[in-house]
């Protein structure tokens, strides 16, 4: 698994989590009949382990979808250009 974010983002991403992951325990502790603080938790929680691992799953599935559309316009790109000899671009005849 290669880290794909910054350390300002993952430091961020831990901030974010562990702030969260209080909110909703101060939350879950007053109502612990209601279910919202605890996908709260579970989201803080995956922000925490996404800062330490540096590795965010939903940034790897954007790149990769990027890389593939790069590569079919590429493919197009080169299927659409017609096929000149160097010679015959300098040629004026």
């Amino acid at each position: 698994m290669k880290p794909n974010i910054g350390i300002v983002n993952s430091l961020i991403r831990i901030t974010c989590g562990l702030t969260l992951l209080s909110w909703s325990t101060a939350k879950f502790v007053r109502k612990p009949n209601h279910s919202m603080p605890l996908l709260v938790a579970m989201a803080g929680a995956m922000k925490v382990a996404e800062g330490f691992t540096r590795f965010c799953p939903i940034t790897y599935m954007i790149q990769e979808q990027a890389i593939q559309i790069q590569k079919q316009n590429n493919e197009n790109k080169q299927q659409n250009e017609p096929q000149t000899n160097f010679a015959d671009a300098f040629n004026p005849y």
